[in-house]
C-alpha cells in the first residue's frame, strides 16, 4: 500500500475475510519477494505508524481493480523500495486465498544494477537485503513470519523446463515434416509465451500457484539450425538428441542442485533415463495445452 494508491486507484480499504480477519486491499494485495544473486532477501522496515509498524515485511500492498497480481507486486516494489521491473526475473508466485481476498507473493531475482533500491516512500523506514536464514530473526509483520517458512525453503530454487522439440513436433500433424527447422522455429517462439505467462502449478504438479522457468530446447538433425531467441536458449544435440537432453540434466543437477529439472518428452526410454537423472517428466500434451495447441 502506498500514499499515492488513493490519487489513482480503487484498491485502498479494509476487506473481512470469511474467518473475521481484517485485510488491506478491497482487491487483494501482492508482495514481491526479491532475492540477489548471493541469497540475500530484500526486506522493508515499515514507518512505525502503518499498519503493524516497527515490523519487516516486502514491499508490497493492495491490488488496483482488475489489477494482476504480479503487476501490483512489481508496482508497489517500484514505489516503495525504488526497484525497477527490468532488473527483476520472476520466479514463482504463492497464492493466499482467505476466499474475499487474496495475497500473491512474487518471489523474483535480482538480475540487473540493484542501485536504485532504497526507501522510497512514507510507509518505508529501511529497506535491507537480508540472508535468507537470518529472515525469520527479524522482528516481522504475523503475516509475513507465517508465511515465511513455507517459502523459504523455495527461495534457492529455480525450475528449468528441457523440452525434446523433436518428440514435441512429432506428436501434432501440422506439416512439421515439409520444413522441421521452420516448425521448431515456431515451437520456439510459442514457448516464449511461457516465459512470459508461466506455467500453472496444478497441471505441471509443481508447488505453489505459478512457476517462471529457464527454457531450454534440445535440437537434432535438420532443427540443429534453429537459434536461441531471448527467452529460449536452444541446444543442438551433436549426435543424438536423447544424449544431449541427459547431458543438459545432468549438467543443470551438477551446477544447479537446488533447481527443478522438468523434461517434456513422451519417449518411454528417455523418460526412464531422465527420472534416473532426478528430473521430472511430462508429455507433450501438458505444453501444447500450455501453448494454445
Amino acid at each position: 500500500m502506498t500514499t499515492t494508491r488513493s490519487q489513482r486507484g480503487s484498491g485502498d480499504g479494509w476487506v473481512s475475510c470469511p474467518a473475521g480477519h481484517d485485510h488491506w486491499g478491497r482487491h487483494g494485495a501482492a508482495g514481491l519477494l526479491l532475492v540477489d544473486p548471493s541469497r540475500h532477501v530484500l526486506l522493508q522496515h515499515r514507518a512505525g505508524w502503518s499498519h503493524f509498524g516497527d515490523t519487516w515485511a516486502l514491499p508490497g500492498g493492495a491490488r488496483e481493480q482488475d489489477e494482476v497480481a504480479v503487476a501490483a507486486a512489481l508496482r508497489e516494489a517500484g514505489e516503495e523500495a525504488g526497484v525497477q521491473p527490468d532488473t527483476v526475473a520472476l520466479r514463482s508466485a504463492w497464492l493466499e486465498d482467505h476466499q474475499s481476498w487474496s495475497y500473491t507473493t512474487v518471489v523474483a531475482d535480482l538480475v540487473g544494477d540493484g542501485s536504485t533500491i532504497q526507501a522510497t516512500d512514507a510507509e518505508t523506514a529501511d529497506v535491507r537485503w537480508v540472508p535468507a536464514p537470518e529472515v525469520a530473526d527479524y522482528p516481522l509483520h504475523p503475516a509475513f513470519a507465517q508465511k515465511w517458512p513455507m517459502i523459504y525453503p523455495f527461495v534457492a530454487r529455480g525450475l528449468v523446463l528441457v523440452v525434446d522439440t523433436a518428440n514435441v513436433m512429432g506428436s501434432r500433424p501440422d506439416g512439421w515434416w515439409r520444413d522441421r527447422a521452420g516448425a521448431a522455429t515456431r515451437l520456439r517462439d510459442q514457448l516464449g509465451t511461457v516465459a512470459r505467462t508461466g506455467l500453472a502449478s496444478t497441471t505441471w504438479d509443481l508447488p505453489g500457484n505459478r512457476w517462471w522457468p529457464e527454457l531450454i530446447m534440445v535440437t537434432e538433425g535438420d532443427t540443429t539450425g534453429v537459434l536461441s531467441s531471448t527467452e529460449v536458449q536452444a541446444v543442438a544435440a551433436p549426435a543424438d538428441g536423447d544424449s544431449a537432453i541427459i547431458a543438459t540434466v545432468r549438467e543443470r543437477r551438477r551446477t544447479h542442485p537446488a533447481d527443478q529439472v522438468l523434461v517434456v518428452t513422451a519417449d518411454r526410454e528417455l523418460r526412464r533415463r531422465v527420472l534416473n537423472e532426478g528430473a521430472t517428466v511430462h508429455g507433450p500434451g501438458t505444453l501444447l495445452g500450455q501453448i494454445g495447441t
